[in-house]
Order: C-alpha cells, then structure tokens, then sequence
C-alpha cells in the first residue's frame, strides 16, 4: 500500500466544517468565516525582504506555518505566511495576518493574550473588544486536539517577536 502524504489527509474536524450544519459550530457565521479565510487567505506568500521569519510546526497533526514579518518603528508594516495544514490552523494563520497588519507591537502583543484568553481560558470574546475574524475560532476551544491548530501561527508570531526584540535589543515588555 502507498502512504498518502500529510497534506492530503483531512482531519474528521475538517470534515464537520464543510458540512451544512457542522456538531459543535451551531452558528453558521462562524464557519463561513473559517472556510473563507481558509479557502481565500488573506497575507498569503512570504515577504521579501522580511525583518523577522518564522517557521511553527505543530509534530501531532502535521500543520506547518512560516510566518514573515517586516517591521517599520514599532509597527507591523506588513505580515506574510505559507503553511500547510488542517482549516483551522490556515484559517487561522490569515485571520491573525489580517489582524496584525499594520497595528503596533505593543498593540499586537495585547491581541495575542486576548486570543490566548480566549481559546485556552475560555473567555467570552464579547469581553475582549474587537478582535474582528479571530471571534470565529473561540469555537475550536470544544475540540482540544484543535486548539494547537489554532494556537499554531500565535506560536509562530510569539517567536518571531522574541526574535525581533533580541535583535534590537529590547526587552520584553509582558
């Protein structure tokens, strides 16, 4: 028998976001929002040149991500990913791209513990503020072997700041 590579295979979670009335996602919204951004990913390609580049890997289902970043100031001037993987963590590698393009550091570090809280500890995303797409995947939370999926590029952007304040010099400021 011929293995079939990773990346062909679909997890049962992809499975229930492409049915009409998915188990644990009962609002239809959401999943729409997840299946656009994984079908058309916004701040898809690396950039070159990029200040910062990353790469997360997540060894229990596979799912890659390179994350670049270039940097103007204290700005995130502009954010570029590729990946492979399930819907989730693509769809989640392009909603936080679209999030943090363009905000500042400091404001991109407070995006980053807001969606932590969210998916990990279970807060209410109406208590966050905006955290625009990104609301769409506090349902992955039901499903504990998602959670790394979504986790996967925050993970990748983490680094990719540590790298960048060792880089220039500052510290740390969380």
């Amino acid at each position: 028998m011929t293995p079939v590579p990773a990346r062909i295979l679909r997890s049962a979670y992809d499975e229930l976001v492409a049915q009409p009335n998915p188990v644990g996602l009962d609002d239809e919204l959401f999943r729409e929002i997840i299946l656009d951004h994984y079908r058309h990913p916004r701040h898809r390609g690396l950039l070159e040149p990029a200040d910062v580049a990353t790469h997360g890997h997540n060894p229990l289902c596979g799912d890659e991500v390179d994350l670049s970043l270039r940097v103007q100031g204290d700005q995130l001037e502009a954010v570029g990913f590729e990946g492979q993987g399930c819907s989730i963590s693509m769809a989640a590698a392009s909603m936080m791209s679209e999030e943090i393009s363009g905000k500042s550091l400091t404001n991109t570090k407070d995006l980053i513990r807001r969606f932590r809280s969210m998916l990990l500890e279970g807060q209410d995303p109406a208590s966050l503020g905006d955290i625009g797409d990104l609301e769409a995947l506090a349902g992955v939370r039901r499903y504990a072997a998602r959670i790394k999926c979504a986790m996967l590029p925050w993970t990748a952007l983490e680094a990719g700041l540590t790298q960048l304040e060792g880089a220039n010099g500052r510290a740390d400021t969380d």
